[in-house]
């Protein structure tokens, strides 16, 4: 780029040029929302300049105060603010849409060939690695956030609470945010840490959407705009979860999955490790709509493919809907393509809801939110949660028949490397998940050839 180039901001981008770079994104957002932000850090501050440091750094504040995916939220709001309603559906649709058609097709070879000697070893490997890097989420997230004594009591408190008298998520959730409210007033300097994002320091020239670039009028806060987006975001959910209610009933699978993962989107507060332990006591063990080792084969699926890591509720949907035949014994595959699509629709759609109708709230003021304390609060719980959540998959992977059963080594030792790989060497995760995948099917083979 010329040095007058660079002086100027880029002229006005095409929609269709948009949507190919959000669909492009779809396709390489690896690395969790870490890696998937500082990719469209490095696209869209740096290289392409559609948006500035400043104006990108207001906006990834925004989607950290909101449930949901910050990653995909970030994309919404972005492409939202380029081209209005349509730029921010297509953003947000396109940024989960190529994980959601690989997770149908993973789901679907996992039900077919699940227990064929190749996929079994494969996600015999995998499985202990998924426990190392849900133990390394919970180190990495309680590093930036557990600087004091009292949020490490936080997080002690939630790992007790939930690994111990079994309190729903929920109300662990709430706990938190009330005790961050009335930390910040009592000791609000015990509860300041963790609240923003520095990713670069050079300014790459001027953006597109710049510092000082005025609100584009469709992003400007009217009364009205937001009364229509909370009407058509209400209506959409409740248009569509009647729809099903009237076709399944209200006690059926589909129904209860709209439900439960509407609710489970309004709590994804801390990423998506932080509502895993909700999925699991809600699909594992209040529906049964699949199983512990099933769960902790899909989060492996998961964090193989490219999108939020919440998408692992597309598996969840798919295999509850193929095991409890929604729509007969003849349709299965049919069945878990429903559960994968409404578990994802009623996942996202409250993100949109969120962006569209506080976003131009955030454009006009221009100011930071100032809900830090009860996000940190919430931040140092969702630390103790995760831990349980690695503690649950370590039992059901070391001691897969109980823990009265003899502990399966081959997995601790997978599991150990596995650590060692990413907390010491600071491998990435899919690499590691890989290599182990790979050692799967050499111990599933070695077992194959000794039991023959």
């Amino acid at each position: 780029m010329s040095e007058s180039a660079a002086s100027r901001p880029p002229s006005a981008v095409p929609f269709h040029e948009a949507l190919l770079y959000w669909l492009k994104l779809g396709f390489i957002s690896f690395g969790g929302p870490a890696g998937q932000i500082a990719v469209m850090h490095q696209e869209l501050v740096e290289r392409r300049r559609w948006i500035s440091e400043r104006r990108f750094l207001h906006a990834l504040n925004f989607c950290m105060l909101l449930p949901g995916p910050e990653a995909q939220q970030l994309a919404t709001y972005i492409g939202w603010l380029m081209h209005g309603t349509r730029g921010g559906i297509a953003a947000g649709v396109l940024f989960v849409l190529p994980s959601l058609a690989l997770l149908i097709a993973l789901s679907w070879i996992y039900m077919l060939w699940g227990d064929t000697p190749l996929v079994a070893g494969i996600l015999y490997g995998i499985k202990p690695a998924v426990t190392a890097v849900v133990l390394f989420a919970a180190w990495r997230i309680g590093s930036r956030v557990l600087r004091n004594a009292a949020l490490w009591a936080i997080s002690a408190a939630a790992f007790i609470a939930i690994h111990f008298l079994a309190v729903p998520f929920p109300a662990i959730i709430l706990a938190a945010a009330a005790i961050g409210f009335a930390g910040a007033r009592i000791a609000p300097q015990k509860f300041t840490t963790g609240a923003g994002h520095a990713l670069t320091g050079k300014s790459p020239g001027p953006a597109l959407i710049d510092d000082h670039t005025p609100t584009p009028a469709h992003a400007q806060f009217r009364l009205p705009g937001l009364f229509r987006v909370c009407a058509i975001g209400l209506l959409l959910w409740t248009a569509s979860l009647g729809a099903i209610a009237l076709m399944q009933g209200w006690d059926g699978t589909l129904t209860r999955m709209g439900w439960f993962f509407t609710k489970a989107a309004l709590l994804t507060f801390g990423g998506a490790y932080a509502v895993l332990p909700y999925v699991v006591q809600g699909a594992v063990q209040q529906f049964q709509w699949l199983t512990p080792v099933q769960m902790i084969d899909g989060l492996a699926l998961g964090e193989t493919t490219p999108g939020p890591l919440i998408m692992v509720v597309a598996f969840v949907g798919f295999v509850g809907a193929w095991t409890h035949s929604v729509f007969g014994a003849d349709s299965p595959v049919l069945a878990g393509v429903a559960g994968a699509m409404a578990a994802t629709w009623f996942t996202f759609l409250p993100s949109f809801i969120f962006i569209f109708a506080g976003a131009p709230v955030i454009e006009t003021t221009h100011r930071q939110p100032a809900l830090t304390a009860p996000l940190t609060a919430i931040t140092a719980a969702v630390v103790g949660v995760i831990l349980n959540l690695a503690v649950f998959f370590a039992l059901h992977v070391f001691w897969p028949e109980g823990l009265q059963a003899s502990t399966d080594w081959a997995s601790v030792a997978i599991a150990a490397t596995a650590a060692i790989a990413l907390f010491r060497h600071k491998a990435g995760i899919i690499p590691v998940i890989a290599a182990c995948g790979v050692a799967g099917v050499a111990i599933h083979a070695v077992r194959i050839l000794g039991s023959g």
